[in-house]
C-alpha cells in the first residue's frame, strides 16, 4: 500500500542512497578516459535523480490539496489501531495474492560495480570518429561554414582551430544574417559537446553568469569588437521618431521619404480615426510623452540594435564555452598536426587500435610516479635505487661538443658514445676518421688540432685507409683497406 507517507519516506531514501552513491563513484579511480567519462555520467543521472526526488518532496511538504494532512489525522485521531489494522489487512491480501512477487531492495541497485566492457563500448555512440569518445573537437563542419562567409579572411583547419574565437578580429562591416547562423551553429556544437565530454559542467549556470556580465559589457560598450552603439550613445533625435509608425529613423533622408509612404499613410488615417495627433515629438516634449509612446521608442531603439546584440552574445557565449574546453581545443591541435605527419595506412591501422581500448594503451591515463629526485625509470617503469644511480655516477653530467652539445650522463653512457653513430656522424662532418686516438676527445677545436697533429707525424706512405678502423660481427678490428679487401672476398 503505496500512502503519501510511505511515497514521502521511501523518496527520502532514495534521495540519501544516490548522494551516498555519488560519493562512492568519486572515490573510485578510474585508469582511462572511458572509465572516467561513464563514472561523470553516471554521477550525472544520479544528480538528475536527486534533484527530481528533492522537488516531489517539496510538493509533498507544500500540500496543496492537504492530502498529507488528512493522512496524518487520520493515523493520529481516535481511531489509529483501526486504521493501522486496516492497512495490514490491505498489505496481507496483497501478499497473499501474489505469493511469489519478487520485491528488490533499493540498496541492491547501488551496488558499486566497476563498468563492463560493453557499457564503455556504448560511449561511442555519443561521439563522432573524430571526438574519439570526447578527447578531441570535431569542428569540420563550423570551419566549411567559416570558409562559405563572404570577405572573411580563408584559414586551414590547423589555423582555424588557434584563431576560431577571435572574433573581434573579423570585419565587423561583415557580420550579417549568415554569420549569426554560423555562431548559432557553433554554440549548439559546442554546448552539446560540453555536456556530452563533460557531463558534469553546470551549463545552464554558466550561461547565466555569462549573460550578466555581458549585460554589463553591452551598456557600458566594452564588449570585444562590438563599441557602444550610437543610438544608445547619444540620445536619439525624437524629431525622425514617426508617431503614427512608431518607429525611430537613424537618418532624416529616410524619415522624409518614409513619410509618403503608403504604410505611414494608413497608419496616419488609422491614428486620426482613433483622434490622436500625428506631430512629431521634439526633444523637449518628449519628456512629457505618454508611456505607451516612450515604449514604443524603447522598442524601436532595441529594434534597431538587436541584430548586433545578438550577434555580440552569440561571440561571447563561444568564447565561455571555449574558454572552459581550453585543453580539449589544444590536444585536438596537437592530434591534427599529429595525423597530418601519418599515411592513410598509419590512419586506418590507428582507428582499428582506438576501438578496444585498453588501460595500458593510455599513455595518458597512467598513474603518476612520485620521483622527487628524478631519478632514471627501470625496467617497470619506476624509479631506480638511488644507491644505484650514485654507484653509476648518473648525476655527473658529460657534454660533447662534437655531438652538437649532446649531455651524456653516467661515464658508461659517456664511454658508449664515441662507438655510436651521433659521434662518428659528427666526425665524418669535421673530416676526422672515428679511431681510438679520438676517444675522450669531445671538443672539436681539440679533435682538429690531434688530428692536424698525426696527419704531420705520420709517414708519407701511410694512407688513410689504414688509419681507419672497423670491426666485424665478432668483434675482430681491422683497418679499412684489410676490411675491405676481407669483406669483397666473402670472408667476414
Amino acid at each position: 500500500m503505496d500512502t503519501i507517507l510511505e511515497h514521502q519516506r521511501r523518496l527520502h531514501e532514495e534521495v540519501d542512497r544516490l548522494e551516498q552513491a555519488v560519493v562512492d563513484q568519486f572515490m573510485l579511480n578510474p585508469k582511462t578516459h572511458r572509465e572516467r567519462l561513464f563514472r561523470d555520467l553516471t554521477v550525472d543521472s544520479y544528480l538528475d535523480r536527486i534533484q527530481t526526488g528533492n522537488k516531489n518532496l517539496q510538493s509533498i511538504y507544500k500540500d496543496e490539496d492537504g492530502s498529507r494532512k488528512k493522512e496524518i489525522d487520520t493515523i493520529s485521531g481516535a481511531n489509529e489501531f483501526e486504521e493501522f489494522y486496516n492497512r495490514l489487512r490491505i498489505i496481507k491480501d496483497h501478499h497473499r495474492r501474489y505469493p511469489n512477487e519478487s520485491v528488490e531492495p533499493m540498496e541492491l541497485e547501488f551496488v558499486l560495480e566497476s563498468p563492463t566492457p560493453e557499457q564503455l563500448e556504448s560511449l561511442d555512440s555519443q561521439f563522432t570518429g573524430e571526438e574519439s569518445v570526447g578527447r578531441y573537437l570535431d569542428l569540420h563542419e563550423l570551419h566549411q561554414m567559416y570558409m562559405n562567409l563572404k570577405n572573411f579572411k580563408r584559414a586551414s583547419y590547423l589555423q582555424y582551430l588557434s584563431e576560431f574565437t577571435l572574433f573581434e578580429q573579423m570585419p565587423k562591416e561583415d557580420k550579417n544574417a549568415d554569420y549569426q547562423k554560423y555562431l548559432d551553429a557553433m554554440n549548439l556544437y559546442l554546448g552539446q559537446f560540453l555536456r556530452r565530454a563533460k557531463p558534469l559542467t553546470n551549463i545552464p549556470q554558466i550561461k547565466a553568469n555569462a549573460w550578466v556580465e555581458f549585460e554589463k559589457q553591452w551598456q557600458e560598450g566594452t564588449v570585444p569588437g562590438w563599441p557602444k552603439p550610437a543610438v544608445l550613445a547619444e540620445p536619439p533625435s525624437m524629431e525622425l521618431f514617426c508617431v503614427a509608425c512608431k518607429k525611430l529613423f537613424a537618418k532624416e533622408s529616410v524619415y522624409t521619404a518614409h513619410l509618403t509612404g503608403k504604410k505611414h499613410l494608413r497608419e496616419v488615417a488609422k491614428l486620426e480615426a482613433e483622434g490622436g495627433s500625428t506631430t512629431a515629438i521634439t526633444a523637449t516634449a518628449g519628456t512629457a510623452a505618454s508611456t505607451e509612446l516612450a515604449e514604443a521608442q524603447a522598442k524601436a531603439i532595441e529594434d534597431k540594435i538587436k541584430p548586433e546584440k545578438d550577434m555580440a552574445w552569440g561571440e561571447t557565449l563561444a568564447k565561455t564555452f571555449a574558454e572552459i574546453l581550453t585543453q580539449k581545443i589544444d590536444e585536438t591541435k596537437e592530434n591534427v598536426e599529429r595525423r597530418q605527419t601519418l599515411t592513410g595506412h598509419e590512419r586506418d591501422l590507428e582507428l582499428v587500435e582506438d576501438q578496444p581500448e585498453l588501460p595500458e594503451s593510455d599513455d595518458e591515463e597512467e598513474e603518476k610516479v612520485y620521483n622527487p629526485l628524478k631519478l632514471p625509470l627501470g625496467w617497470d617503469g619506476k624509479p631506480i635505487p638511488f644507491w644505484l644511480y650514485k654507484l653509476h655516477g648518473l648525476g655527473v653530467e658529460y657534454t660533447c661538443e662534437i655531438c652538437g652539445g649532446y649531455v651524456y650522463k653516467g661515464r658508461k653512457a659517456f664511454d658508449k658514445h664515441f662507438q655510436e653513430r651521433r659521434h662518428a656522424n659528427g666526425m665524418r662532418s669535421l673530416g676526422i676518421p672515428n679511431t681510438r686516438q679520438f676517444h675522450e676527445i669531445t671538443g672539436i677545436e681539440d679533435a682538429l688540432a690531434l688530428w692536424k697533429r698525426i696527419e704531420g707525424t705520420r709517414p708519407e706512405t701511410v694512407k688513410r685507409d689504414q688509419i681507419e678502423e672497423y670491426e666485424d660481427d665478432e668483434g675482430n678490428v681491422f683497418n679499412k683497406k684489410t676490411y675491405e679487401d676481407l669483406k669483397r672476398q666473402g670472408l667476414i
